[in-house]
Formats: structure tokens, sequence, C-alpha cells
């Protein structure tokens, strides 16, 4: 491959020029879908404590309910892109809806916490096929000229659940209990299967990459540089993430009001940093992630120097939010230019090692938090983060593949 490639209309799959119209009431559906995945995969980090309390267990184990989601995500990925090769797709969504609102409900009712794991591995297998389907399904419910503007759709979904779910997950687990902030999260899952069921047209299967052709993208340097600067970057973000409950009550004496303040800006922080990611990312991917990582680097600096005060530790948080917004729309964007063709197989490996990444942070956070504290997950936080900044913006400078105007 190439250090740099402009490409045009031949990124898109042949399957996108199918549809003569654009199907925007299905691309909703994929964000409401998102939007449900996402909200029930951050709702542990703000209803960490009251989990690990009502189920007798540390914070550190209580946080491996990410790491179970995670792992399961990084291996459902190519799974589902592989196994599901010859069903039509919009059963392969619906079946991903079921499993998630079976998930949350599973949660709501968990006596133990080998039973919020299982439920947390029916959600790994949803999270991973949705979002190694997500651009795919784009490409084949939109002319090819208006793919960036569903995917910006789709990814709204992110970014509201990255607005409510920490925020709205703490104020009402304190109200009415995790277990009701479960159930809502089920209720939403409901909602998107409607949705998706009434508004999703028929999406026969298509000639797929095998497994040997997501092999093959290993060979390409930009895929390469992506993947581990995935690896570093959202390891440390989750590690410092998942355990933010545990920090703010520890360092900065928050009480659960204002935890639920700083929670909602670090989710509005994201909602911006979404944006601007997308804005950077048109120019430059490589940019997008090297400042989204770096401004979390001092968010993470700033936390460990003065977490202490609270003005300081809501305004790094709300910081970080920013910065994380931007990091997803510029590793996604990286990974799809670098892919061209075989955009659906970069997915499922760019899902696959983001999960990784996601387990990883966690495992190394709970330890961390259970032997030093949580200034010890945010400490891994701030180097892991750090690293990658430093290889996407020195090993990425001439990698960089741009789109033709």
């Amino acid at each position: 491959m190439p250090d740099s490639l402009s490409l045009g209309a031949d990124m898109a799959p042949a399957a996108a020029a199918e549809r003569a119209g654009a199907a925007w009431a299905a691309v909703v559906s994929l964000a409401l879908g998102v939007f449900g995945l996402v909200t029930a995969e951050f709702l542990p980090a703000s209803l960490l404590t009251p989990i690990a309390a009502d189920l007798a267990v540390s914070d550190g184990t209580a946080g491996q309910t990410v790491t179970a989601t995670a792992l399961v995500a990084a291996v459902a990925a190519p799974l589902v892109v592989l196994g599901t090769a010859r069903i039509d797709r919009r059963f392969v969504v619906w079946g991903l809806s079921l499993l998630l609102l079976a998930s949350n409900l599973m949660a709501a009712f968990a006596t133990h916490v080998v039973m919020l794991l299982a439920a947390r591995v029916l959600l790994g297998v949803a999270l991973g096929g949705f979002w190694a389907l997500a651009a795919a399904l784009a490409m084949r419910l939109v002319p090819p000229r208006l793919l960036p503007r569903a995917m910006s759709i789709i990814f709204t979904g992110v970014s509201l659940a990255t607005v409510c779910a920490a925020p709205v997950g703490a104020f009402l687990g304190d109200l009415w209990g995790w277990r009701a902030v479960f159930l809502a999260a089920g209720v939403i899952g409901a909602v998107a299967l409607v949705i998706q069921v009434v508004t999703m047209p028929k999406l026969p299967p298509v000639a797929a990459s095998g497994g040997g052709g997501m092999l093959g993208l290993f060979r390409r340097p930009g895929i390469r540089i992506g993947l581990v600067v995935v690896m570093f970057v959202i390891s440390g973000h989750f590690a410092g993430f998942t355990y933010t409950r545990p920090f703010l009550e520890q360092v900065p004496r928050l009480s659960v009001e204002m935890m639920s303040l700083v929670l909602l800006a670090f989710g509005v922080g994201g909602f911006f940093g979404n944006l601007a990611g997308g804005l950077v990312a048109e120019r430059s991917a490589r940019m997008a992630v090297g400042l989204g990582a770096l401004l979390l680097v001092g968010a993470a600096f700033a936390l460990l120097g003065f977490g202490t005060s609270q003005a300081i530790a809501f305004a790094a948080l709300a910081a970080w939010g920013f910065a994380f917004g931007m990091l997803p729309v510029g590793l996604q964007t990286w990974n799809t230019r670098a892919a061209g063709q075989d955009a659906e197989a970069a997915g499922a490996l760019l899902v696959t090692a983001f999960q990784v990444a996601i387990a990883t942070g966690a495992i190394l956070g709970g330890l961390l938090v259970d032997g030093f504290g949580a200034m010890g997950a945010i400490a891994y936080c701030g180097l892991a983060v750090l690293a990658g900044a430093f290889l996407m913006l020195g090993l990425g400078r001439g990698r960089e593949v741009r789109v033709a105007a």
C-alpha cells in the first residue's frame, strides 16, 4: 500500500449503489440501536459503587463487568460478520437488538455477580456485531455521496449516550436503585427493536471478505498503526473512565448530586468533541486522533496533580469528555480510509481492537484501583494515551490516506 492515496467513490462497496434513494428512517433506527448499546455499555461506570455494595464484591471486581462485555465483543465482531454472511442483514440487526434487550433484563434481576457477568456477555455479542456491521449497513441504506451524513447520524447515538448514560445513570441509580436503571435501558432496547422492524428494508447478503481477507489487512501499514494506537489510547481511557466514580468519591469527595453534574459535563464535552473530531478528521484523521489524545492526557494529569479541587475535577472531566469524543471519529476515519473497499472486514478488526483495549484497560484499572486506589488508574490512563498520541503523530505522518474531493 503506498504511503498516501486518494480515494474517491471506490471506497464504498458496489452494494452501496443498489439503492436509488436513502432509507433515512432505517438509518435513524440504527442510531437508536447504537444509543441503546452504548448506554448499556457505559452504565457500570456510573453505578459501580452501588452494584459492588449490593452484590458484595469489590469495586475492582464489579468493574470486570466492563471487561466481560469488551472481551466478548472483541470475539463477536469478526464472528458475526463471517457467521451471518448468508443472512439478510435486517434479521441480523433484529437479533442483535434482542440480545441488547435480554442483557438489560438479566442485569436488572441479577442476584449474583456471575449472573451480571452473563448479562454483560450477551451485551458484548450485540455490541461487537452491531459495530462491525454499522458502516457496511449505512453504505447500503444510502447512496455513496450521502454516506458521511448517514454515519454522522449513527454517531449521534453515541454522542447522546455519552451525554446521558453516565449522569442520568448515576442520578436515577441514587433515586431508584441501579436495577431500575437497567430496566430503563431495556425499554430503550425494546423501542429500538420495534423501530428497526418497521423501517429496515430487505438487505440480502452480499459477497464479503473472509478470514483471509481480514488477516491480509495487517499487511497495510496504515491499518497496523491504527490498531496499535487503539490499544494504547482506548485501554488508557477505559482504565481511567471505568473507575471515575471511585476517584470522584475518594479524591475531590463529591456528593452524588455533584458527581452527576460532573458526569454530565463529561457527556456534553463528548458530544461537542464528536462534532469537532468530525470536522478535524475531514482534513486529517491523524490530527483528530493526535489532538484528542493529547487533550485527554492533559485532563488526566490535571486530575492527578490537582484532583482534590472540585472545580478542577469538573473542568478536567469536561475536557476529558471532549477529548474522548474526538477519538472514535478520528480512529474510524483513519481505519476506513486505510481499508478502502475492505471496509467491512476492517470494521470488524477495529471493533475487536477496541474491545480488547477496553478489556485490557478495565483489567489493569481494576488491579490498580484495588492496589493503589483510583489515582493508579488515572496515572495509567495518562501514560498509555500519551504513548498512543506519539505513535499516531509520529508513525502516522506520511501514511495518511486522504479522500479525493
